[in-house]
């Protein structure tokens, strides 16, 4: 089969110049400086494909800036036999117009339909458009291997987990099973999924070219209420240490990578981050790469902190998302604000960049909230505790407690999937529009200080750390922007 595995481009209503951070991303937002996240299942699943037999065709025309008309034209002129998509909620209207129009075009085309929305909602999506397959859960990689398989030889069953028609009715094969052993995935074939794409417009590299691996599926902890990836993983797997190291060394010899960022939701953590920054030291791979990676505030001390640095990590990024102790318990964050400070403080002792995540637009949140929240982040950056910072407005995605919380209560001002993205509050808040955006923008201001400049300007040592610094500033200024009045 010819298989192509495609993200078409969008537009932001009307607005063609901002960027759709949909690949591989827990949380959507259109951006003006735009950023582009290695989508590691999806390349895992044209992996996997490949090496099935299948001729398989990577296709981001996001990444590549192409027209949609360019994408039409790739579609019909490469003629496949199934297209998959990725999608979220704000963009999910959009790709319904875009499958509906590819079956237009040549109605023998499967198309296939994966991603955190249509895990929550699939039969909204087989109802709205003419999409052939959804595939529920996190590892629509081997679901779609599978499906492949099933589609050649119909002898074969489907798995769990997927759904789609037959005479007319939408049918599915119950719920999907996180069961795949994820040691028995190949190195994902960087060629195919063009790599290069995603190796140098993105904030977490210091040094570039950078790539994404997985080291778990998805989030040890995998409770908090407004994460949309629980929906696609309610329960937590791992590769072995030595797996994982193996397709670092492998990416250092063949692909000369300088920086890696795993994008485990919370990277492993007791016997298992041991044994991995030991195999970081003893291969010399800590000599060669710098090392990213999720983490929870509160989950380890000074001596992990030191063997991460000991083992190449560079940047470690924390949700702390408010510093209101009542609205962390709210979104069972299993968070003490004060474990921010001292978490923050070991990292960085150890040599390590902390890096905060942190929300606006809580239901129940005030002003004073609100400001609370922006005044912790700037004394964390003002003792110089944490080095850089991404904030949003809260978005409750469909399939997350947030969300049935809120539609429960009344607390959702629209259901409009479009306005889902993050340019606005779509709950019932004490807060203006006009005032998220306001607190948004104070929480990338917190850092812009006199003191922080001056640390950073004394921190330079070489050129690596001067495009970083640039690189940088353009996000945080393209941020602000993101979120004007």
């Amino acid at each position: 089969m010819k298989i192509v595995i495609a993200y078409p481009p969008l537009n932001c209503k009307g607005d063609k110049k901002l960027v759709p951070l949909l690949s591989q991303n827990r949380q959507f937002q259109w951006f003006h400086s735009p950023t582009y996240i290695y989508p590691v299942v999806p390349a895992y699943a044209a992996t996997m494909l490949k090496k099935a037999g299948h001729e398989v065709l990577w296709y981001d025309g996001i990444a590549e800036k192409k027209t949609y008309e360019k994408f039409l034209d790739f579609i019909a002129d490469e003629n496949p036999d199934l297209i998959m998509m990725e999608t979220k909620t704000p963009v999910v209207k959009q790709h319904w117009k875009i499958i509906n129009e590819l079956k237009t075009q040549n109605p023998s085309l499967k198309t296939v339909l994966v991603g955190d929305h249509v895990t929550a909602l699939p039969e909204e999506s087989m109802e709205n458009c003419k999409v052939d397959f959804i595939l529920t859960g996190g590892d629509y990689d081997f679901l779609l291997l599978n499906l492949c398989r099933v589609l050649e030889k119909p002898i074969t069953e489907l798995e769990p987990g997927i759904w789609y028609r037959q005479n007319g009715e939408i049918k599915n094969t119950g719920k999907f099973k996180l069961d795949h052993d994820l040691n028995n995935l190949p190195f994902i074939d960087r060629d195919l999924t063009k790599w290069k794409l995603y190796a140098y417009k993105n904030g977490n590299y210091k040094r570039t070219p950078g790539t994404y691996i997985m080291a778990g599926r998805d989030c040890w902890w995998g409770k908090c209420k407004f994460c949309s990836w629980t929906t696609l993983y309610p329960s937590f797997r791992t590769r072995k240490p030595e797996h994982v190291l193996d397709e670092i060394g492998m990416l250092i010899e063949k692909y000369h990578i300088k920086e890696i960022m795993d994008d485990t939701g919370t990277f492993p953590i007791g016997e298992w981050l041991r044994e991995f920054c030991e195999g970081m030291i003893s291969r010399g791979y800590s000599k060669k790469i710098k090392f990213n990676c999720n983490m929870r505030f509160g989950a380890l001390k000074q001596k992990d902190y030191n063997l991460m640095a000991k083992a190449g990590f560079r940047f470690i990024l924390y949700g702390l998302e408010s510093a209101r102790q009542e609205t962390l318990d709210k979104i069972n964050k299993n968070l003490k604000v004060s474990d921010a400070a001292e978490g923050a403080r070991m990292a960085k002792k150890a040599g390590l960049h902390p890096h905060l995540t942190t929300m606006i637009g809580y239901p129940w949140e005030t002003k004073e909230d609100a400001l609370k929240t922006i005044r912790l982040a700037k004394e964390l950056f003002s003792k110089g505790y944490v080095n850089t910072l991404q904030a949003t407005i809260i978005t409750p995605y469909p399939g997350t407690p947030l969300f049935d919380e809120c539609k429960k209560k009344n607390q959702l001002r629209t259901l409009d999937w479009d306005r889902y993205d993050m340019q606005e509050s779509v709950m019932k808040t004490p807060l203006t529009d006009a005032d998220v955006k306001q607190f948004t923008q104070g929480l990338y201001k917190s850092f812009i200080t006199p003191r922080f400049i001056f640390r950073t300007l004394i921190s330079i040592r070489n050129f690596d750390d001067i495009t970083f610094i640039l690189r940088a500033a353009k996000s945080v200024f393209g941020h602000l922007t993101d979120f004007r009045k």
